[in-house]
């Protein structure tokens, strides 16, 4: 099954978004529209809020991440998302699968790239 134009990288990054908003709440906490911000500065895994806030809602109901209301010094109040205990461990578990995927892609892009 063939996929064309832009579904492959939104389809590869839907797969490593959920991982790289653990890895930076893994830093510390932030609120939605913060979360939102940082993964601009990586094009590759740039998202909308519209997309964020249902994978925060998501990794929340799975109790990975908890999140609490906090006073904001220039406006409105903001939910700030952190790790939950369980979302440090699915971090962790999440992070040693990507390295070794990451290894093992690497090897075969590199192959790919000396057979062509």
């Amino acid at each position: 099954m063939a996929v064309q134009g832009e579904a492959i990288p939104s389809q590869l990054r839907k797969g490593v978004v959920e991982l790289a908003i653990l890895a930076m709440l893994h830093t510390g906490e932030a609120y939605g529209a913060e979360i939102v911000d940082r993964l601009c500065q990586y094009p590759g895994l740039a998202i909308s809020a519209g997309t964020a806030y249902p994978l925060l809602s998501r990794l929340k109901k799975a109790e990975l991440i908890t999140s609490e209301w906090q006073e904001s010094p220039v406006g409105p109040p903001r939910k700030y998302y952190r790790l939950s205990a369980a979302g440090v461990q699915a971090f962790a578990s999440m992070t040693k699968v990507w390295a070794a995927m990451k290894t093992d892609m690497d090897d075969l892009l590199g192959m790919s790239a000396t057979n062509d």
